[in-house]
């Protein structure tokens, strides 16, 4: 019994010992390079998109009032709708106006009546003075008389279309197709020419608003200047609108017009723009982010912006050199691009920097490299792209 208790315990013994020398060789065995993941600079034809943020607001607003004086007694649209043009909006209480109508054509009545006895006097006075049987002298009276007959009708005549223009203006209609808004004044309220009734605005097309530096302005001058030539439907519809929550709007707009002067206080000037807004969804007030391109770069050299590491001012890259060997590089960035610098120095298409694991690189040391892929990938830019002022 005791001599296999002695065996045992060798055995156990050298299990122990081998183990703990696999151990040891394990440990001691030398890692292989780091793995890095590494993207190909690629070179492009790519469009710069410039942003800015803008303000909505009707292509035209109006303010509704009252031509007359007097009391509202009718309101013919509902609030927030869209009305047309020459659709009623409200009334206002046409007696008064009828009662002035119904004066006036008794007048004009009677001066065309006192004008057809002048016409028969001056005709008999006529037949008269031919005979002598009155004198010129009073014929020349009868003549005076029908023309002031004449003028009495003329003024009447006034006087009624007076009257029923001002009881036209009773009934106010749309003077544009739009968005009526809130009624200011409420049925019963005595009105007048300086009430407002309530706003209106068309908002299809809707006018977008936005500036840009006076730097911007002088150096795009021209193009804006060709593009103001041009009828507005055949200007190209490149501008894209942003709506609040990110998302693309729709329909793209047109560049519109430059407002007359730059702000003296900023040293911007004011954009506009025209979109179609057929379903309605954009309304004056509302914020957004115009986008356009605004420039164009041929062979562009682009590689993802996780490549790029900022140190003491210097835009920094690991190259991946022939035989997998580390090079720190200073490089010089141009626009962003989706997920991508535009590198405008210092870089070649072709060569491989690393994205993901640039802290296991030392300048001089041998990687492993692996291809990256992006979880979200950069869309390709479009070298065809058009520029928002019709630019080549």
């Amino acid at each position: 019994m005791k001599r296999i208790y002695l065996n045992g315990s060798w055995v156990l013994f050298l299990v122990l010992l081998i183990l703990t020398s696999c151990s040891k060789k394990e440990e001691t065995a030398p890692a292989g390079p780091p793995v890095v993941l590494v993207a190909e600079a690629t070179q492009q034809n790519i469009p710069i998109f410039g942003e800015a943020i803008a303000t909505l607001e009707g292509s035209t607003t109006t303010q509704i009032h009252s031509q007359v004086t007097g009391y509202l007694i009718k309101q013919d649209y509902t609030q927030g709708a869209q009305v047309n043009q020459g659709d009623p909006l409200f009334e206002i209480d046409p007696k008064t106006f009828q009662a002035d109508l119904d004066k006036a054509q008794a007048n004009l009545a009677s001066a065309q009546a006192s004008l057809d006895r002048s016409n028969q006097d001056l005709a008999r006075y006529a037949a008269l003075v031919k005979s002598g049987a009155v004198s010129v002298q009073e014929y020349q009276n009868q003549v005076q008389t029908n023309i002031s007959a004449k003028a009495n009708v003329d003024g009447a005549q006034a006087s009624v279309t007076t009257a029923q223009i001002n009881l036209g203006y009773t009934k106010i209609t749309a003077p544009i197709s739009g968005i009526a808004g809130n009624a200011v004044a409420q049925l019963g309220d005595l009105i007048s020419p300086s009430t407002t009734l309530t706003t209106m605005s068309t908002v299809d097309p809707i006018k977008v608003q936005f500036t840009v530096s006076e730097q911007f302005y002088l150096n795009n001058a021209d193009r804006l200047s060709q593009a103001s030539a041009v009828p507005l439907e055949k200007r190209p519809a490149s501008i894209e609108l942003l709506l609040p929550d990110g998302t693309l709007y729709a329909h793209k707009g047109r560049f519109d017009y430059v407002d007359r002067q730059i702000q003296t206080s900023t040293g911007v000037i004011t954009l506009y723009a025209l979109f179609p807004n057929p379903e309605n969804l954009l309304r004056p007030g509302q914020y957004a982010k115009i986008r356009a391109v605004t420039q164009k770069i041929n062979d562009a050299v682009l590689i993802p912006q996780r490549a790029v590491n900022e140190l003491q001012g210097l835009n920094q890259v690991i190259v991946i050199k022939p035989g997998n060997i580390v090079e720190v590089r200073n490089v010089e960035l141009g626009d962003k691009v989706g997920l991508l610098w535009v590198v405008t120095a210092g870089l070649q298409p072709g060569e491989k920097v690393v994205v993901e694991g640039i802290q296991k690189c030392q300048p001089g040391e041998v990687i492993t490299p692996e291809p990256y892929v992006p979880d979200t990938p950069s869309p390709t830019p479009d070298p065809n792209a058009a520029a928002p002022l019709n630019n080549s």
